[in-house]
């Protein structure tokens, strides 16, 4: 049986070859890693159905106004993303990913993601429901550490941020 300790430690190595497939994918398409977390966020949330400002995307990214409209920028310029007016309120621009990039990303993501929900099948729904609930508690873990110990902070020092 593995230790607690030996199971975070192979998460934390999950964690660093999605990276690298990431940063593979990024540079086998001359993109930045932040244009492929845009990417993925734009997808999730076309996924769920929810519209994306880009306020909303330089908030989930940790990115300034600036910091927002070079990458969507860049992004509109590479063919990437579009931006659309809401059709509720048009004076809101919203951000879309295009469906080529949709099918890139397929077409790189795809296989591991197969293999992935192939791997899910052998663990029954209970078994899945814990998988699920520990990966939220961890995620959520990291997003409470980034809520209330920035990076800039000195060793031993622990100081609250607000989010963006």
């Amino acid at each position: 049986m593995q230790s607690d300790l030996e199971i975070v430690h192979l998460l934390r190595a999950v964690a660093v070859e999605l990276g690298l497939h990431s940063a593979r994918f990024a540079d086998r398409n001359g993109m930045h890693p932040t244009d492929v977390r845009a990417l993925i966020a734009l997808m999730d949330a076309r996924r769920a159905g929810e519209e994306m400002t880009a306020g909303r995307l330089g908030a989930a990214l940790g990115l300034n106004s600036a910091g927002t409209t070079a990458l969507v920028d860049r992004l509109e310029r590479a063919g990437r993303v579009r931006r659309v007016r809401a059709q509720r309120d048009r004076r809101r621009v919203l951000i879309e990913v295009e469906e080529s990039t949709v099918e890139l990303g397929q077409a790189f993501f795809g296989p591991l993601i197969e293999r992935s929900v192939e791997l899910l099948r052998g663990y029954d729904d209970q078994q899945r429901a814990a998988i699920r609930d520990f990966l939220d508690g961890v995620r959520n873990a990291a997003t409470e550490s980034a809520l209330t110990r920035p990076d800039d902070a000195p060793q031993g020092e622990t100081r609250h941020r607000t989010p963006r």
